[in-house]
């Protein structure tokens, strides 16, 4: 990797009632980009997620309240550009991200190649087998959108460089503001990368809600339905490569 996998990254971990997993991944994270500022955001934990991380490692920012997963991921990428941020790492704070893949994740976006990288896992081994469903049809919807390979279209593990965390900002504020981040991105004709990364389930409760939120993320599909019909091409093709 050209440069030093921690120059200028910020990694922003997204929490909610997370205190039994929090400390581990912020401290692999620390350990994984020793430079790098890890944003912990409690998105309003009853349970004490961030309190116990304040001045101990991480930039601990909280929502009074409980706002969704998207609402989190806003206000730690908003905090990680004012800070400088060039690159811009997103992982769970649940345990499911291997915080140690983060230099090989970013790697794509420090050297220029890519303006986001998806941490893809394998729709095998561990995955439920509802959540490979619905992760086999996310994908091959972003794939037609786009007009490029996407593995994994629902992967929180990402990496943006700061022109992409500049360019694209979703007003979603749940779970559905990933998937939105992410067609935006395809549909706009940046650079997207994809690096395998170990699939983790160890059967952590998830706060996805099965209906509500599924219903959203059809919703940000159905903007793009001219795409997914006729493909990245026939509807025109995706923007030129930024």
């Amino acid at each position: 990797m050209p440069g030093r996998a921690d120059e200028a990254v910020a990694v922003v971990i997204p929490a909610y009632q997370a205190a039994a997993t929090i400390a581990d991944v912020v401290s692999r994270s620390r350990r994984a980009v020793p430079d790098a500022i890890v944003y912990l955001v409690d998105d309003g934990s009853t349970d004490g997620t961030g309190e116990r991380w304040r001045g101990k490692g991480a930039t601990v920012l909280i929502h009074p309240r409980n706002r969704g997963k998207g609402a989190a991921l806003a206000t730690g990428i908003a905090a990680a550009l004012q800070g400088g941020a060039r690159v811009i790492v997103t992982l769970d704070g649940d345990g499911q991200h291997p915080p140690e893949e983060i230099p090989r994740l970013a790697a794509a976006v420090v050297s220029g190649g890519a303006d986001l990288a998806l941490g893809a896992r394998a729709r095998a081994g561990t995955m439920p087998w509802g959540r490979r469903c619905t992760n086999w049809l996310s994908a091959a919807l972003a794939s037609r959108i786009g007009g490029v390979a996407v593995p994994d279209a629902q992967t929180g593990f990402r990496a943006l460089s700061r022109r992409i965390a500049e360019a694209i900002r979703p007003t979603e504020r749940r779970y559905d503001y990933e998937t939105a981040f992410l067609l935006a991105a395809l549909a706009q004709g940046y650079r997207v990368h994809s690096e395998p990364i170990p699939t983790v389930y160890e059967g952590r409760p998830s706060h996805f809600r099965d209906w509500a939120d599924t219903w959203r993320l059809a919703r940000v599909f159905t903007r793009y339905g001219r795409k997914i019909v006729l493909g990245a091409r026939g509807a025109g093709g995706a923007a030129a490569a930024r």
